[in-house]
């Protein structure tokens, strides 16, 4: 089923807000890590989601930005939606990555103040992926 360009156009604007936003929590996150002085494994593995997530919602703003630019009417060259592949499939591979890298991160924040934290903030770091993968199925 092919979808029109001007459907392509208005996804690719909610993605990048949404990207937006989620890049930059993950990258306060990775500052606010780097100037701390805690150094234990946990940390360390929180840092690497962190970065992980920050990186690849980076790319889904840009790969979603050029598919804005792409079916925004004026655009230089007439588009179709195969001309959308790439940045598509890029943009929606590293948003996945992203979103699993962050509940990943909100799964193990708990673990560096105790064990009943860190139980806590797993299943809500689990639930949360699982509820946005409930979201983004369409299910008939």
């Amino acid at each position: 089923m092919e979808l029109p360009i001007e459907y392509w156009n208005e996804l690719a604007k909610q993605t990048t807000l949404i990207s937006s936003l989620l890049s930059g929590f993950s990258i306060t996150v990775v500052a606010n890590l780097l100037v701390s002085d805690k150094n234990d494994k946990i940390t360390n593995r929180i840092l690497k989601t962190a970065t992980l997530s920050a990186g690849c919602f980076l790319v889904t703003l840009f790969s979603m930005v050029q598919i804005s630019m792409m079916t925004t009417p004026g655009y230089f060259e007439v588009v179709t939606e195969k001309d959308l592949i790439v940045p598509r499939a890029i943009g929606m591979l590293t948003l996945m990555i992203g979103l699993f890298s962050l509940a990943a991160m909100i799964a193990l924040s708990g673990w560096t103040k105790s064990k009943k934290m860190g139980r806590f903030t797993t299943i809500v770091g689990i639930l949360t992926l699982l509820l946005i993968i409930v979201t983004l199925i369409r299910v008939e």
